[in-house]
């Protein structure tokens, strides 16, 4: 199987038709994960094990009760310790909320880089209070659950935007690990995907060889150098035509120069033509 197949395949591991949806997992399983992303929104609440969460090029070892925000389309995986139980909280978010101002956590987290959220003692308890109180609205048959359950989801991300956009958490720096290099080049690709994203260009651009770039990212990120700019742009040119954009110029605002190259790599990834988007 191909890195681009695997990029596909991995997305359809996980569907959300609701608004947003809360898994309660504990297990002690010896399994390999595949670097990944989704079509929504993540929300990781760590409870206990030994987990380290690579996300975009950053490897967060985490600590009970860590938040780790990740942004749809950003490429993750899980690196799990199998000798002890491994229990964490998952929040699946569609992008399309009618509450948009709670995605904001998302799109900072993108900015700056950075996905933790480690909370102080007092933050802890609150946000873990609401998130069992959130976690047994969704299993109850009482009156009016959803509409508690809605209640309690908004008090939840309301709580994290603030933590996190105004830099309430503990920041730790021995908390994660990265490629300082790899990470700058991953976050100019990032911004910059209309742009000559060539090897030549950036190996150029941030002063190392080709092969070296090529080898260091593949190491940090899971991907080709060339995978991984293809299937952002796809996603890109995605997004936009999703949003009304004519699809060719979706696929010159992503970086495509050529519309038949965009045509047969979106078919490859996405398994139908860019003008058939449900």
């Amino acid at each position: 199987m191909t890195l681009s197949e695997q990029f596909y395949q991995s997305e359809k591991t996980g569907y959300l038709n609701e608004q947003f949806r809360l898994f309660h997992i504990k297990d002690q399983t010896k399994k390999e994960f595949a670097y990944h992303y989704h079509d929504f929104h993540k929300v990781v609440i760590f409870i206990s094990g030994k987990a380290t969460y690579h996300i975009e090029g950053k490897a967060y070892n985490l600590r009970p009760w860590d938040i780790l925000l990740v942004d749809r389309h950003a490429i993750h995986r899980p690196e799990i310790d199998a000798s002890v139980p491994y229990e964490r909280f998952i929040l699946w978010i569609q992008n399309d909320i009618p509450w948009q101002e709670l995605l904001k956590c998302f799109q900072k987290a993108n900015d700056r880089s950075y996905n933790l959220i480690r909370l102080h003692p007092s933050l802890q308890e609150k946000l873990k209070e609401i998130l069992l109180e959130l976690e047994s609205a969704t299993k109850s048959d009482a009156f009016a659950k959803d509409l508690l359950a809605q209640s309690l989801f908004l008090q939840f991300m309301i709580y994290v935007n603030r933590i996190f956009l105004e830099k309430q958490y503990i920041f730790d720096r021995k908390s994660y690990s990265f490629d300082s290099q790899i990470a700058d080049i991953l976050q100019y690709i990032n911004h910059n995907l209309k742009e000559d994203l060539s090897v030549d260009n950036l190996a150029s651009r941030y002063y190392i060889s080709k092969y070296h770039l090529m080898r260091k990212f593949k190491e940090e990120t899971g991907f080709t150098l060339h995978n991984y700019i293809v299937n952002k742009r796809l996603l890109m040119a995605r997004t936009l035509i999703s949003e009304g954009m004519p699809v060719t110029k979706a696929a010159l605002e992503s970086g495509f120069s050529e519309y038949s190259t965009f045509s047969r790599a979106y078919r490859k990834q996405f398994g139908a033509t860019p003008s058939n988007i449900s």
